[in-house]
């Protein structure tokens, strides 16, 4: 099993402790939960560039649907599809691409 958080080589259990509510109180955090930290955690590893499903593996994490929800902070994975269309220049100059999704409905027929 892999834990993300580790004291001196082993994992960490205990989480909710008089300790870390005191260091909580001490820096004036509130409304902190110790999952915020794995989810911290996720994040920067996505924002890094690190692919789903190997968060997936690093997390522990059984269900893929768990880490797709930080699939949002990364949009690498979508770089290399963005001009994938500029080939299909076949519209009349000033037509929009509403106009080419409407064009047999106008009864134009003729986009290009």
């Amino acid at each position: 099993m892999t834990h993300v958080f580790t004291y001196q080589g082993k994992p960490v259990i205990q989480v909710n402790t008089k300790a870390w509510r005191q260091a909580l109180r001490r820096a004036g955090i509130t409304d902190f939960r110790w999952h915020d930290l794995r989810h911290t955690w996720a994040s920067w590893h996505v924002q890094a560039g690190t692919p789903l499903n190997v968060l997936q593996e690093l997390g522990g994490w059984e269900s893929a649907d768990m880490v797709r929800r930080y699939g949002h902070l990364s949009s690498d994975h979508l770089a290399g599809y963005v001009d994938r269309l500029t080939a299909f220049q076949a519209i009349k100059p000033g037509l929009s691409s509403y106009d080419l999704a409407t064009v047999n409905k106008k009864g134009s027929g003729n986009i290009s």
